[in-house]
């Protein structure tokens, strides 16, 4: 078991060396030195890209269990002075990364001093969460065929809910989203003679309008959830004041608590804006980046995390709402027959993810680790009882 004091040294190094998505190498390699010492069944590495997975068997055939974790920060540049802030500009760990990879770091020193008795245990360390990618490439690995897991759990620290305390609901836990980006083309002219050439002017403002009430035409049900659209960028033509613009670009962010709500949203989108293109006698394309499906709890699972609460004795609470930010944890929830993500609570006045000035409380890492060792014990039993 690693001691208080070696945890929170790991968890400040890691935050000391932070790597933006699919550029996770050093880290990775932190990782792999770290498990040296606990001698796991099986190690793959490169899985998904920059992945791992330590695979701890045990003795007897039963349930293969995933714990994941994310290795990736952010494009954020760190407004904190303590001794162990971000040492690479412009990246830092502001969603506490370094803090998920401590706790399943700690998992691996426990499983190294108690083996499951049953089945097997699966490690796994995943790129690219913070772009929705990770999870993707991981599960589309041909290597993972052979991990793949009949549960899957994670956890994510939660600022503005009690220090320590855990939150979790059975469904989605957090919600679908991505960015769709709307081109339109027309034709540029003379600004003394815009009626000569195919402005998208018009088209890019109705859109807009539209977009932004989207989410109020379509119908709540229980089935889909509440669905959310935000306009985070527009641009029209270039700045020449000579020219009347031939192109505009909208980007926007689709949110929904639910896949089906999603994909209602992205077809209404696409339709009304194909619709006021056609007017305006425009062509029209769409991509989409940052895709996230929900993340979805099944009962089983919110029930395994309910039991380890009890049997840690750690305070919780079941969420009436899914949580509005999305994670690429549900592609492990598609994949396993049972599992759950749930939040650790990082302290009511704790900055908010994302935040210059967030960093992640070391007194979650033993909480963390403890809850996923006894929903391990529940499903795959414990050697030496623990």
């Amino acid at each position: 078991m690693q001691s208080f004091d070696e945890l929170i040294a790991l968890r400040k190094t890691l935050h000391q060396n932070p790597e933006l998505s699919n550029q996770e190498q050093a880290t990775t390699a932190r990782i792999l030195e770290e498990f040296q010492a606990f001698s796991a069944d099986e190690v793959i590495t490169d899985l998904g890209g920059t992945g791992l997975a330590f695979v701890f068997n045990g003795a007897e055939s039963g349930p293969t269990t995933l714990i994941r974790s994310e290795l990736d920060a952010l494009p954020i540049e760190e407004t904190n002075s303590f001794a162990h802030r971000s040492q690479v500009k412009g990246v830092s760990h502001k969603c506490g990364h370094d803090g998920h990879m401590s706790i399943v770091t700690a998992l691996g020193a426990e499983l190294a001093k108690h083996r499951p008795q049953k089945g097997r245990v699966v490690l796994c360390f995943q790129p690219a969460e913070e772009t929705g990618m990770g999870a993707i490439q991981v599960v589309n690995d041909a290597r993972f065929a052979a991990l793949l897991p009949d549960y899957a759990f994670a956890l994510h620290n939660y600022p503005g809910l009690e220090l320590g305390k855990v939150a979790v609901r059975v469904g989605t836990f957090n919600c679908a989203s991505r960015g769709m980006i709307i081109y339109l083309k027309g034709k540029t002219s003379h600004a003394a003679h815009p009626e000569n050439g195919v402005s998208p002017a018009n088209a890019m403002c109705q859109i807009i309008q539209e977009l932004n009430s989207l989410p109020a035409k379509i119908p709540q049900q229980e089935t889909t959830g509440r669905n959310w659209v935000t306009v985070i960028h527009a641009k029209l033509g270039e700045i020449a004041f000579g020219t009347a613009p031939g192109d505009a670009v909208v980007m926007v962010t689709l949110r929904s608590e639910s896949n089906e709500g999603m994909q209602t949203l992205v077809e209404e989108a696409e339709r009304f804006s194909q619709a006021v293109a056609k007017s305006e006698n425009l062509s029209i394309s769409f991509e989409y980046d940052d895709v996230f499906q929900a993340s979805v709890n099944s009962q089983q699972g919110c029930d395994l995390v309910v039991c380890a609460c009890d049997n840690t004795q750690t305070p919780f609470v079941l969420l009436d709402e899914p949580m509005r930010w999305s994670e690429d944890f549900g592609q492990f929830t598609a994949t396993a027959k049972e599992g759950a993500m749930f939040a650790l609570g990082a302290g009511q006045a704790s900055p908010q993810l994302h935040n210059p000035d967030y960093d992640f409380p070391d007194g979650l890492l033993p909480v963390g680790r403890d809850l996923f060792l006894d929903i391990i014990r529940q499903l795959n039993g414990l050697d030496g009882g623990r």
